[in-house]
């Protein structure tokens, strides 16, 4: 059985990613309390200001900067024709009673 650091070196090597890349990992999965309490609060359920919780399901997220496309988007190089053209709604007009 390989360790979770073999396995992640064989999808580094299936990503083709290089050991220069400039490669960020990040913890998702978590609260930050954002709730000043009060000096009475319940300690089980309420969490201290600014203090980080991490869930069960939390997971980690390796991004590799280097290889990220940042250009943003360009304008179509030809004429927008969608296939279905916007209608406006027509109105509808009241009895008048």
């Amino acid at each position: 059985m390989k360790t979770v650091s073999g396995k992640l070196s064989d999808v580094i090597a299936t990503l083709g990613w290089d050991c220069y890349d400039d490669v960020v990992v990040e913890i998702g999965g978590t609260v930050v309390s954002g709730i000043h309490q009060g000096e009475d609060y319940n300690k089980k359920w309420a969490t201290p200001y600014g203090v980080r919780k991490y869930n069960k399901d939390a997971f980690i997220i390796i991004s590799n900067n280097s290889r990220r496309d940042l250009t943003g988007s360009k304008p179509m190089d030809r004429e927008h024709k969608p296939q279905h053209p916007y209608e406006p709604k027509k109105e509808v007009k009241k009895d008048e009673t």
